[in-house]
């Protein structure tokens, strides 16, 4: 489809792309969202955290997160709100080590693991109550939905018959340079706090597993993925990881409806991640660039507390799940 216009517009004192991805993570509340929480294993041996919020409806939508994010943050569980009030099931997962709670294991999640998000699709749909599914994914998240839409060994897939996408790092090379980038370096930054105690709990968990020689090295997000990530999980380096997950390359052979949000002054997304000639060439995938919006961010929020990002979702959903 031709790239399609939007109708976000940031609040006039959002001024700038900082404002508009700092301000919801700092100080948005969401309420009126309750989670069941439960915890599967995975056929490695592993555990995952699924938070539940469930209407009773045949439907579900399945809500994935970024990079070291987890199902509390603000926008998924404003998207879970979201899904409800439209009268649909919504299940949020929490990745590898996301819950609060180190996985059993070496691996973690990283861009691609595509695996875990089919075991998470093949354990709800053995619940035998929903005829359709729906994704909805958020920067990490989002390259994670893309990619699986686009791959053809997933067996699941079939029961997914739409999908949103929003701050979509479709090249990953491309957004970790942009993250290394002048004042981004303070979210690179916070991503290493986060990331760095996690590996050094993970070498104490499973000794020699880790050279923990390289932990004091790491400066920089590219560092992490090369001397962590990438080994950990069967990639060569940073370069191959970034290469290998990247959704781009992906995205020609999705077959269902999809919608892709990536704000123009999205701090984190470099030039690459706009497939503006894919969307043209492609029937199903609709590409949608409003001038602001930030990262994860579009914080327009209506009288019922919802951001635009959630009621533009459920307005492609609803168009759309029915296909």
């Amino acid at each position: 489809m031709p790239v399609i216009p939007s109708s976000y517009k940031a609040p006039k004192w959002l001024f700038n792309r900082h404002l508009e991805t700092i301000y919801p993570y700092l100080f948005r509340k969401v309420g009126g969202v309750h989670y069941d929480r439960e915890r599967i294993d995975t056929p490695d041996g592993d555990f995952l955290d699924l938070d539940w919020s469930l209407v009773g409806s045949d439907v579900l939508i399945l809500v994935c997160h970024g990079l070291e994010g987890d199902t509390g943050r603000p926008y998924v569980r404003g998207m879970v709100k979201a899904a409800n009030l439209a009268g649909y099931d919504a299940l949020a997962w929490n990745y590898r080590g996301c819950s609060g709670e180190p996985n059993r294991l070496l691996r973690g999640y990283h861009s691609g693991a595509t695996d875990d998000l089919e075991w998470v699709i093949q354990h709800a749909l053995a619940t035998n109550r929903y005829r359709h599914i729906g994704l909805i994914g958020y920067s990490l998240g989002a390259n994670l939905i893309l990619k699986y839409a686009g791959e053809d060994e997933h067996s699941a897939k079939d029961k997914v018959k739409a999908m949103v996408a929003f701050s979509a790092p479709v090249n990953l090379a491309s957004s970790c340079h942009a993250i290394m980038q002048g004042f981004n370096r303070i979210y690179e930054k916070s991503f290493l706090n986060s990331l760095l105690p996690k590996m050094k709990q993970k070498a104490a968990m499973l000794p020699g597993t880790i050279n923990t020689q390289l932990l004091g090295k790491v400066k920089r997000l590219v560092q992490f993925d090369d001397f962590f990530t990438a080994p950990i999980h069967g990639f060569k380096d940073a370069r191959d990881y970034y290469t290998q997950c990247s959704a781009k390359q992906f995205l020609p052979a999705i077959s269902i409806p999809t919608l892709i949000v990536n704000a123009l002054n999205d701090t984190f997304l470099g030039k690459e991640c706009y497939p503006i000639a894919i969307a043209e060439k492609h029937p199903l995938l609709y590409l949608e660039m409003p001038d602001t919006g930030g990262h994860v961010a579009f914080s327009a929020f209506e009288t019922d507390g919802l951001a635009w990002s959630e009621k533009r979702a459920i307005a492609f959903l609803n168009e759309k799940l029915m296909w």
